[in-house]
């Protein structure tokens, strides 16, 4: 079955989070990042995405940087379910030109704020917050979808993982300014929260 942002979530209302990735700047690169190719053809509807409102319903797609996720820049995401496995792609178009992205599945829709999509979704809950250790922030257990874009601002990604989101306890992708660390105490932050695409898993 397949479930796609643009077609699904055009009227979704969305609400606050509470917690943060960890964010700032980042020594090293992931070293397991998702394929990426660096292409327009995307695996789903593109929305457009746009400012965050001062108040009431947001739209489903936001940025929080427009110097480095341009209003307008269009995103798609879709999820499909395998043999008891997953598969996220991640399309995008308009982006800076042949620049690194991170790109992560969060908890929580998106909000007004960056924070609002609340933490990566962990299919084993770290039970520590952040969670910044490897055997919980790492590609086996969270979705990760760096990415870095072609000369047009365009690429798509995806990931592969053995198990299913929770019912309701996945809800947004969140793009982030890094490709995401791998190292303790750094593991899965990967920068400040640009942009976010509130999804349906």
């Amino acid at each position: 079955m397949r479930y796609t942002a643009g077609v699904l979530l055009g009227a979704l209302a969305l609400t606050g989070g509470l917690t943060a990735c960890s964010s700032g700047s980042e020594p090293t690169a992931a070293a397991g990042t998702p394929s990426t190719t660096a292409s327009s053809s995307a695996p789903a509807a593109f929305l457009e995405l746009a400012a965050p409102r001062d108040s009431g319903t947001q739209p489903v797609g936001l940025t929080y940087d427009k110097d480095l996720i341009p209003l307008a820049s269009k995103v798609a995401v879709s999820s499909e379910k395998d043999n008891g496995g997953t598969k996220i792609t991640l399309a995008v178009e308009g982006l800076l030109p042949n620049h690194e992205y991170g790109a992560h599945v969060h908890t929580k829709p998106c909000g007004a704020k960056p924070a609002d999509a609340g933490p990566h979704y962990q299919d084993k809950k770290d039970p520590v917050s952040p969670s910044v250790d490897p055997a919980f922030a790492n590609t086996d257990n969270e979705i990760w979808l760096d990415m870095t874009t072609d000369a047009k601002g365009a690429a798509t990604t995806t990931a592969s993982v053995k198990w299913t989101f929770r019912p309701g306890e996945a809800n947004a992708v969140v793009l982030h300014a890094s490709h995401s660390m791998t190292m303790a105490g750094m593991a899965g932050t990967a920068g400040d929260r640009l942009a976010c695409v509130t999804t349906t898993f």
